[in-house]
């Protein structure tokens, strides 16, 4: 088996825990600001976080800091609330909110206490919510909203076990502090001294994407190692001048281990809770750092290229693009010539400069990771001055495993892996994973944990991969995505999916083709997007994508992206039809997870009339391009 390690930087003492980075910093320096906190907009009146970026009328409200020795007591407080309250270490609180910073002091508060914290999407059905705190058998749960505890009420006739609902918008956090400011402090003390770094700290459900979500168990150690070697080992994200605005779901591991990275390293962080009031707080928390899903760059990249062709600019943004991929690339191998140089100077001025600007104008790294961003994207963030340092891992391996350095960047792979990681590529191509950051065991599915974690620790990614000859890991597919056509031909949808992704037009793309003749795919288009593109060709104003999807100029347009992204899979695995659907792939018709990943079974049952009708008699070719 080919493997590749890279040297642990740290090591996690038997009696750490994740809190000692609280009671280290408010000892050290307890004025150092770590959050800054902003008033939040209720859950129930906020706009959906699909809705695009758009200016809000808080942006002229400041952040205000939460210095260490603050959000110790903080912390303190509301950990003795939660023992007042009856719980007991070891006990499961379940966390339902957006990303916001009572998110972060309660997961803290519930660690000191012993508790193990167990992540809810907020954007989860009733469903999904009974399945996760009864098969974790939660005590008690802690809401955002009225609106999230009316959907806890609705199952709450099926879950026993749970006895306490707290609503952060009601005065939850204010109570349970209140009521620990009463508490005895010795009782504080003995629940923490139970604490150590082989506990659990949390059970992190997987997002569900080949069915029922499975609960992951994370020790402290566990975070603290993925954590604190990313610290180490990452030193340019953490200076001493970094700050970072969090605002993909803390209930995602990355977001989680980003959290407490930047905790462990004193990094100010603020808490975006959600998309529709992204710009405005990027404007005027101005990060340094990022962390975000490669639909986020996706989508970037499609409105500015949108709005340059609607203010006639389209020929300058392309030319900007180009460029920008061109001096990436060229800086793979060397420095790109002066000639190039110069005609990317040009374009920062007409054309980067805004980019950097829709970020906070501040950003100097951004980490991507729960899915592949590929190799255009990629390039052309990097030639703008964006650099993203594309990672990989998962819930299973408490998020990153392998990771792009600063200064040790190949775009198209996930980088090497990870301080104090392995990574080796097992006979039949699958990625494993070793290291102090592999979870204990599936929550009550012990036959599960034995099939992921194999006798020697390591850890089946069910990833597709190849590490080259300087140790970098590069993704090629999903083992259980492989499509096998009627032909025996294997195909990853992975790389025409992705490509396809990066046009502008279009919103979401699904490869299909197990167990038929040839390779199709399944199209939506991005709404705004599709809003330009009907200016541009004169279509009517008032005609939406289930009038337009049969349009032939749309097909058309459709059909070229097509037959770029065939150019570089062979002519078997090229697609030979397409459809483009009259919806969009979404997270409330369970067609995407919350991380935007599709459900493939989810949409193979939904969409099969449209799947088979990409294989009927009449239905149109897509022509492979020529070899």
């Amino acid at each position: 088996m080919r493997q590749v390690s890279s040297p642990a930087v740290v090591s996690i003492p038997d009696d750490a825990t994740l809190t000692d980075a609280v009671r280290r910093h408010a000892r050290e320096r307890p004025d150092a600001v770590l959050f800054r906190r902003r008033p939040i907009v209720p859950a129930e009146t906020s706009k959906p976080p699909t809705e695009v970026a758009a200016p809000s009328n808080n942006e002229a409200v400041p952040w205000a800091p939460v210095t260490a020795g603050e959000f110790e007591r903080q912390v303190l407080a509301l950990a003795a609330g939660f023992l007042a309250a009856g719980l007991r270490p070891g006990q499961r609180v379940g966390l339902l909110s957006r990303t916001r910073y009572e998110w972060t002091l309660t997961d803290y508060a519930l660690w000191h206490a012993g508790l193990v914290t167990v992540p809810i999407y907020e954007t989860s059905a009733p469903t999904q919510v009974s399945w996760i705190l009864g098969d974790a058998g939660c005590t008690g749960v802690v809401v955002e909203s009225g609106e999230h505890a009316s959907t806890v009420g609705l199952v709450r006739d099926e879950l026993p076990d749970l006895r306490h609902v707290w609503v952060i918008e009601h005065g939850a956090i204010q109570e349970l502090t209140a009521a620990g400011a009463a508490a005895d402090p010795d009782e504080l003390t003995r629940a923490h001294a139970e604490v150590s770094a082989a506990s659990t700290a949390s059970i992190v459900y997987t997002s569900g994407t080949t069915g029922r979500p499975k609960g992951c168990v994370l020790s402290h150690r566990n975070l603290l190692f993925g954590s604190r070697s990313a610290v180490a080992s990452l030193p340019a994200l953490f200076e001493h001048d970094t700050s970072a605005l969090l605002f993909l779901p803390l209930a995602h591991v990355l977001a989680r281990e980003i959290q407490v990275a930047t905790l462990e390293a004193a990094v100010p962080v603020g808490h975006c809770p959600n998309t529709y009031t992204l710009q405005a707080d990027l404007a005027s928390f101005r990060p340094t750092l990022l962390l975000a899903v490669p639909h986020v760059f996706e989508k970037l990249y499609a409105l500015a290229q949108q709005r340059a062709a609607d203010h006639g600019k389209a020929r300058i943004f392309a030319a900007a693009s180009a460029a920008a991929i061109a001096a990436s690339t060229a800086r793979d191998t060397g420095r790109p010539a002066l000639p190039l140089r110069a005609r990317v100077a040009v374009f920062d001025l007409l054309v980067y400069r805004k980019l950097r600007a829709a970020l906070g104008g501040n950003v100097r790294w951004v980490i991507s990771g729960g899915a592949p961003l590929g190799l255009r994207l990629g390039h052309f963030f990097r030639g703008a001055g964006i650099p993203v340092l594309e990672g990989w891992g998962m819930t299973e391996s408490t998020a990153c495993s392998a990771i792009n350095r600063p200064d040790k960047v190949r775009i198209g792979t996930v980088g090497p892996p990870l301080a104090g990681t392995s990574v080796g590529v097992a006979d039949d191509g699958e990625l494993l994973i070793r290291g102090l950051h592999v979870f204990q065991r599936y929550w009550g599915d012990p036959e599960g944990t034995s099939l992921a974690i194999d006798t020697e620790g390591w850890l089946h990614s069910g990833d597709i991969g190849v590490i080259d000859d300087d140790g970098f890991v590069k993704i090629t597919g999903r083992k259980k995505e492989i499509i096998v056509t009627s032909g025996g031909k294997n195909v990853s949808p992975a790389t025409l999916e992705d490509r396809l992704r990066g046009h502008p037009l279009i919103s979401q793309c699904m490869v299909v083709g197990d167990g038929r003749p040839h390779i199709g795919a399944l199209i939506t288009i991005d709404d705004e997007a599709l809003q330009g593109w009907k200016r541009k060709v004169g279509k009517p104003a008032d005609a939406d994508i289930a009038t337009l999807r049969h349009d032939a100029d749309l097909i058309g347009e459709l059909q070229a992206a097509v037959d770029e992204a065939s150019r570089v899979v062979s002519r078997a695995e090229s697609i030979r039809r397409f459809r483009v659907l009259a919806s969009d792939f979404t997270e409330a018709s369970g067609e995407l997870t919350p991380t935007l990943k599709l459900r493939r079974d989810v949409v193979l049952r939904t969409r099969a009339d449209d799947i088979d009708a990409l294989y009927s008699a009449a239905a149109t070719p897509s022509s492979p391009p020529s070899r």
